[in-house]
């Protein structure tokens, strides 16, 4: 029997593949038979006279070591590890004191796409793997909930918002009130309310209030409006969130267009988001409604590309991942200083995903989408952990 996820996944009208994603899968997927004003920008680069790379291909801050988790298109914990990962999360194991689950996301076109649960030992052994969401399409970026879930982005024009059980325990459900659009990162602000980004060069900024609080089952969605960001912001709603009358991102005269929206997380009174075209770090704060640019990064910078976003609640550091550049994972200090933490080395073809920590913060998560993966070196992607003195680099309190 078709399942209520599935049945609503085949009444979408078929996938529009983005540019980016074609650029991700190119080549794989016949294989795989089906992806204000501006702060001082200070830069800390990584170090000239590193050693060199380890066993695993990473730069590395001295004190600090690397595994391979995961490859695409290999076993993990009796299932296989799809495709393509991109966004993550962990979240605590509430059976097992001091395990965790890490949620991923596989940007894989043409209804290939999902989410993978990986679970862990409290000691770091993978102890199993699932698919807890399947039959969507180019599972991009996402966001953690504050009540234990995982909100997992489709990136193309008749995207939604699949809400994810991490144990896999509850079905997964598309929470289709957040909107019909190319979706990138979603994140819960203090408010309550659900702030989106879409990946678009014409792309908006979308907040979503739901009618009865962690219910996304229905609320309303509105997009950000004023007459230039930097500045003010104004929220209007979305007159058609199913876009069925033509993209939501057009609906509303004087919305503002930010150029290709990607992470988005939040913390305190501030919500942080990126987009690539322009590659910057953007700050919205709840209370004056102000959307100022926090990092200016580019050429000649440490950050020199910009996608997935997860900030740091003990330090509130932010991690930045880049799609190009030199393939570096970029920490945005409070002080505005940027320091690279990890460099993936020999994978200029690749773009670098879902930073997040286990949660007792020792552990660093994050994935080459395109890495070589498989006997035959696949460009299938892999993931990566990175343990070490983590609470002194960040100066966690």
């Amino acid at each position: 029997m078709m399942k209520e996820s599935d049945m609503a996944a085949a009444s979408r009208p078929s996938p529009q593949v983005s540019r980016r994603t074609m650029l991700s899968w190119t080549g794989a997927a016949g294989m795989l038979a089906v992806g204000a004003t501006v702060l001082p920008a200070c830069s800390s680069p990584m170090p000239p006279t590193a050693p060199g790379t380890d066993a695993n291909g990473l730069f590395l801050r001295p004190g600090f070591t690397s595994r391979i988790v995961a490859r695409g298109g290999e076993q993990l914990g009796g299932a296989d590890y799809r495709a393509f990962p991109d966004g993550a999360a962990t979240f605590p194991d509430a059976v097992v004191p001091g395990g965790w689950y890490y949620v991923v996301n596989h940007e894989v076109p043409g209804g290939g796409g999902g989410v993978t649960s990986v679970r862990f030992a409290p000691d770091g052994t993978v102890t199993g793997s699932r698919l807890v969401l399947a039959g969507t399409t180019s599972n991009c970026a996402g966001g953690a909930t504050p009540w234990g879930t995982w909100l997992s982005g489709e990136e193309y024009d008749g995207g939604w918002i699949w809400e994810v059980d991490p144990t896999g325990a509850t079905r997964a459900a598309a929470r289709t009130a957040l909107g019909t659009f190319s979706h990138e990162a979603a994140a819960v602000a203090s408010d309550g309310r659900v702030y989106l980004t879409e990946d678009k060069s014409n792309g908006c900024l979308y907040r979503f209030t739901p009618d009865r609080p962690q219910d996304l089952s229905a609320g309303l969605l509105e997009v950000a409006c004023g007459t230039a960001a930097p500045g003010a912001v104004v929220w209007r709603a979305v007159p058609d969130p199913s876009a069925t009358v033509g993209p939501t991102r057009t609906q509303v005269a004087d919305a503002l267009h930010f150029d290709g929206g990607e992470g988005i997380d939040c913390l305190g009174d501030t919500v942080w988001f990126t987009t690539k075209g322009d590659v910057r770090l953007w700050e919205y704060t709840l209370s004056t409604a102000q959307v100022a640019v926090r990092f200016q990064g580019g050429a000649g910078q440490t950050l020199d590309a910009v996608d997935n976003l997860w900030v740091d609640d003990a330090s509130g550091a932010l991690f930045v991942a880049e799609d190009g550049g030199n393939l570096e994972l970029v920490v945005i200090r409070p002080d505005n200083t940027a320091e690279a933490v990890v460099r993936v080395q020999g994978q200029e073809g690749s773009e670098l995903t879902g930073p997040c920590f286990s949660p007792d913060g020792q552990r660093l998560y994050f994935s080459s989408q395109r890495g070589p993966a498989t006997a035959a070196g696949l460009p299938l992607g892999i993931t990566y952990e990175v343990t070490g003195p983590w609470d002194q680099l960040l100066g966690r309190s």
